[in-house]
């Protein structure tokens, strides 16, 4: 545990380094599109239309390359915030056996002193207590769930449960929920599709493109597709 934890800074300046990489090509072919975009602009009147179609499917080229570079910085980022949770939770499950054994210790004195029993027992609960779960994330009552407030769409993020029992080396609870197109745990900030009957339900902003919250109305890409093919 205390090895995997001593790579991780290397393992995150990596990924982080891969991240600035992909964003890099991204910019380097959108300046490539305004460029192809300008090109054909200024020339289509002389092109002939064989000429036409081929500068056109340049620029679509250009357009699905940059969406495969952004792609795979989604995923990237999805595994360094999966390697950075495992660890952390790693860490919870060794700090709740640590808690455990400190209570045992602790009850196993209170045979000497019997006056201190009932203040030891009650502060190591109180600590217990504090020190379960992690501070970004909320309670249960916060899953996503299917109502949602009048106007748009509300977010929620989700707890992890520890437990010193838990299988550690699995990258989330088998017994936890997922959502999203990624089919993965509920975090971070995520957003409810409007559509009643949408099986999904809710989505990651970094899955559906989106940084902050829409005005309005919000359909997932799957809801979008089924209304356009309705129309």
């Amino acid at each position: 545990s205390v090895a995997g934890i001593e790579n991780l800074p290397c393992e995150l300046q990596r990924n982080f380094q891969l991240m600035r990489e992909l964003d890099q090509r991204t910019e380097d072919k959108k300046a490539e599109i305004d460029s192809l975009a300008a090109e054909y602009i200024e020339s289509v009147k002389n092109m002939l239309p064989e000429e036409r179609v081929e500068h056109l499917k340049k620029i679509q080229s250009a357009y699905s390359k940059c969406k495969e570079y952004s792609d795979d910085k989604v995923q990237l980022a999805m595994q360094t915030y999966e390697m950075v949770d495992k660890h952390i939770r790693r860490l919870d499950a060794d700090l709740a056996r640590f808690e455990a054994d400190l209570k045992d210790k602790l009850e196993g004195s209170d045979f000497e002193n019997p006056g201190s029993r009932s203040l030891k027992k009650g502060r190591s609960q109180k600590d217990k207590r504090s020190s379960r779960g992690r501070g970004r994330r909320t309670s249960e009552e916060d899953t996503p769930k299917k109502k949602k407030l009048k106007g748009g769409s509300e977010f929620a993020d989700t707890i992890l449960s520890v437990h010193p029992s838990d299988v550690l080396d699995m990258p989330v609870d088998p017994n936890e929920p997922t959502y999203c197109l990624c089919h993965q745990v509920s975090y971070g900030e995520m957003i409810g599709c409007d559509n009643p009957d949408c099986p999904i339900e809710w989505f990651h902003f970094a899955c559906v493109d989106l940084t902050t919250k829409p005005k309005g109305k919000w359909f997932c890409p799957r809801c979008v597709q089924e209304r356009k093919k309705k129309k």
